[in-house]
């Protein structure tokens, strides 16, 4: 893909411009944007066409960005840009804005939105959901720079996805519980919902040491968090041992800092239904 601007900047004029249209070597896709040599565009070439059309400041922004990046896939067949100016082209849908330089990045020779940049962008034109998944999405790939997503909210104060993503970012900014506070914090949690007290590192199937025991209804809650799988060893060692434990006739469940402190009242009504069922 190239752009009229890009071939009078090398030099051409814009009568050899139009020799190249005439014969073939030139295949127009937008005004003044060409796929070279063939009209076979894939969706690579979709996407820096739109940007193109949009002038050298434009860079690939918002749903397309987060589908470029593989963070959240977009089915819609427009193509969104970020660009100062108006543009009205066919199948672009231009964010009239001048971006600050630190917000904007190529990947694969496409100019694009940065990740915490698209994550603000996305905010805007997501629903909560949505942006969640990016966000773990994000994550997964070790895409996710929590300090360049605040680095981003600080600098864009007012925006109208400032909330929904300063909301979903606040558990990363929380310091993370010891293993002794969340033991500690179960424990009240146990007592303030009037749950049956367990037996605490308590033996199961007399192989497994666990965290919390309710021998009698054959339920274990296991204390869970990221900070205690950093390594993909330990991670794969706590699936065998749930499997283990499910093959001797328990019921396995994990709680996580979050659960304790976000899902409370749903937490102690399953955990209330486990035990009675059993």
């Amino acid at each position: 893909m190239v752009a009229l601007w890009e071939l009078l900047q090398l030099g051409f004029s814009r009568s050899a411009v139009a020799r190249w249209v005439a014969c073939g070597r030139l295949h127009q896709v937008h005004r003044g944007v060409y796929a070279v040599g063939h009209a076979a565009i894939g969706w690579k070439g979709r996407l820096m066409g739109a940007v193109l059309a949009c002038g050298p400041e434009a860079v690939l922004s918002h749903r397309s960005s987060a589908a470029w990046w593989a963070i959240l896939p977009s089915a819609r067949w427009v193509t969104e840009v970020s660009a100062p100016g108006r543009h009205r082209l066919r199948g672009i849908e231009a964010h009239r804005i001048r971006l600050d330089p630190r917000d904007r990045t190529e990947h694969e020779d496409i100019p694009i939105t940065t990740v915490a940049r698209t994550l603000l962008d996305l905010a805007e034109v997501a629903p909560m959901p949505r942006l969640a998944k990016a966000i773990e999405n994000a994550e997964r790939m070790n895409l996710f720079d929590l300090t360049a997503v605040q680095d981003v909210l600080e600098r864009s104060p007012g925006r109208h996805g400032h909330k929904q993503l300063r909301s979903l970012i606040s558990t990363y900014t929380q310091a993370p519980m010891t293993r002794s506070e969340m033991e500690e914090a179960f424990w009240e949690f146990l007592k303030e919902y009037e749950l049956p007290k367990p037996d605490g590192n308590a033996l199961a199937a007399d192989i497994y040491e666990v965290d919390f025991l309710w021998e009698k209804h054959r339920v274990i809650a296991e204390l869970d968090s990221w900070e205690y799988h950093r390594t993909r060893e330990a991670f794969e060692r706590d699936r065998r041992r749930d499997i283990e434990l499910s093959l001797a006739g328990y019921t396995v469940i994990r709680v996580t800092a979050r659960m304790l402190g976000e899902s409370r009242e749903r937490l102690a009504a399953q955990l209330r239904t486990l035990l009675v069922r059993r």
